[in-house]
């Protein structure tokens, strides 16, 4: 059995030590632009996207596209963009002010019609031009998610041709914006009555993205609403905006309507606010953290929402199931992406009776994965968005440590590079057993058997994702039927996004669905249109 030296222990305590000393600095003392050093990397960008960026001292800055338009902000401030390869400035962006979020959601108010009044074959054209642009492209939208989130080069290529596989599928489903014929029944309010139920946009969709996915989330709110007849409002991350700027210019390149669709960047307690609480928005899609959505709620008022938010996926592997399998997958899903995806396997538990075997095959799997710059290709897992959620995730680290857990691998960060590390034996009341870790982090919890895990899972306050690792039918279903989460896998990992599987939560997870199909039926509202057909009521003439 593994374990770790009283070394490697007193290690992994002063790092955590560390990390929380550079959290408290972090909350008490908010870096000013001016002190940061610039990057030794900038984007490289054709002529194509002229207009989304101007150059001023040497340096890119990058405007919002409101009504039509590129423009900085009303008061001409900025904020800088950090990239987590090297801890350098590498661009600004534009700050919105509260007057640009109107002027923003007043133009998609006022050019929603342009849209709307697109034949569907015209909108999903305008769709599939946008996609024949965007692979034209492929290089610098890679390069742009690797320097502004620090993604490896094959998380950014896979974030790439996920988008444009969605754009394709979308097009299927923009298709099948289907009504409904409903006849009525043998009573006597209904015989001679008939209905019609048809699906119209619901008018101003408020999109709001994260740090983890720039290009992919709110892309993926973007097609489905233009789509569907709505114009939008994006708010992109204020740590990765720019991949959402430069596929709004592929819209706008594509021939989308000039005002319909807006992009403002800032802070969310100015952007967001201003924007979730204008009356002109009528549904507001934000994929975010749990706080961010309970905030959208009180601001929002009574519009439609979509809220995919926090989660805890549970990996449950049972003593039946592939081993070998079952510990590739888990280490997959919990790294990727650097461990900072909603869907990522944040804590895996394990029956006992094959936990030895599983932790062996999990490290073999582990051992594999290569740490450090995300622009060397051979680099499977990179740096956080942040020093700050570097701290964090080893906050997590050192409180399970603490009580009482196992450091196999890693436990030390440097900046927004936070070791992948492996715990095992970590204790039910750890926190990084109960809370989302958003970071590289293999979790193993040895559990007595399938009801525990599948207790442990159930009443977890979160309900996105989770996955079954077993060969027993009976036992997957059984598990899968007790778990409240939007999205239950068997033998593989979770993953958003995949064809036209819809995704969504439960619980303190959100609300509602994304999907192909799915996304598009939330961006639409129903409506009943009642024929009564009684003599005389239909077709009669007026006399006079």
């Amino acid at each position: 059995m593994l374990t770790t030296t009283a070394s490697e222990r007193s290690t992994a305590r002063q790092a955590a030590r560390r990390g929380a000393l550079l959290l408290n600095r972090a909350l008490s003392h908010r870096v000013c632009g001016s002190e940061l050093q610039r990057s030794s990397r900038r984007l490289r960008l054709s002529g194509l996207f002229e207009g989304v960026f101007l150059e001023q001292d040497g340096e890119q800055v990058f405007q919002m596209l409101i009504d039509g338009k590129w423009t900085g902000s009303g008061d001409g401030k900025l904020f800088r963009l950090v990239t987590p390869v090297d801890g350098g400035v590498f661009a600004s962006v534009s700050a919105a002010t509260q007057q640009d979020v109107r002027d923003a959601v007043g133009s998609a108010s006022r050019k929603q019609h342009l849209v709307r009044d697109l034949a569907g074959i015209e909108r999903a054209g305008i769709v599939q031009e946008a996609r024949h642009i965007l692979l034209d492209h492929e290089e610098e939208f890679v390069s742009t998610l690797m320097l502004e989130g620090g993604k490896t080069r094959a998380d950014a290529v896979g974030e790439f041709r996920a988008i444009a596989n969605r754009m394709e599928l979308a097009l299927e489903e923009a298709r099948r914006i289907y009504g409904e014929y409903i006849p009525g029944d043998w009573s006597k309010d209904t015989l001679a009555k008939i209905a019609l139920v048809i699906r119209e946009p619901v008018g101003v969709v408020a999109a709001i993205s994260p740090f983890n996915y720039p290009l992919f989330i709110p892309a993926s709110k973007m097609i489905p609403a233009l789509l569907a007849g709505n114009s939008v409002v994006v708010k992109p991350a204020s740590a990765t905006p720019i991949s959402c700027l430069l596929f709004a210019r592929v819209l706008e390149a594509a021939g989308l309507p000039k005002g319909v669709l807006n992009v403002v960047t800032g802070s969310g307690a100015v952007v967001g606010d201003a924007l979730v609480g204008d009356p002109r928005v009528s549904m507001v899609s934000l994929t975010g953290s749990t706080e961010a959505g309970r905030r959208v709620v009180e601001k929002a008022g009574l519009k439609k929402l979509h809220l995919e938010l926090g989660g805890k996926a549970y990996a449950i592997v049972l003593s039946d199931a592939d081993l070998r399998m079952a510990a590739a997958k888990a280490v997959e899903g919990s790294l990727k992406n650097a461990g900072q995806r909603c869907d990522a396997i944040s804590a895996i538990l394990v029956e006992k009776k094959v936990a030895d075997e599983f932790v062996k095959l999990a490290l073999e799997s582990f051992d594999a994965m290569r740490f450090g710059d995300p622009f060397d290709e051979k680099v499977t897992v990179g740096p956080l968005i942040s020093k700050e959620a570097a701290v964090r995730v080893n906050l997590l680290v050192s409180d399970a440590l603490h009580r009482g857990a196992k450091l196999l691998r890693g436990g030390d960060f440097k900046g927004a590079y936070h070791q992948p590390t492996f715990l095992d034996e970590v204790p039910k009341d750890a926190r990084i057993a109960r809370e989302e870790t958003f970071g590289p982090v293999v979790t193993v919890v040895r559990v007595e058997d399938e009801e525990e895990a599948i207790e442990m899972a159930a009443n977890s306050r979160y309900g996105l994702d989770g996955c079954i690792f077993t060969n027993n039918f009976y036992r997957m279903w059984r598990a899968a039927k007790r778990i409240q989460a939007g999205e239950i896998v068997i033998n593989d990992l979770p993953r958003h996004g995949t064809g036209f599987f819809p995704f969504g939560g439960a619980k303190d997870s959100g609300t509602g669905r994304e999907g192909v199909g799915y996304s598009i039926d939330e961006m639409t509202n129903l409506k009943t249109i009642v024929f009564n057909l009684e003599p005389g009521r239909m077709g009669k003439k007026t006399l006079g």
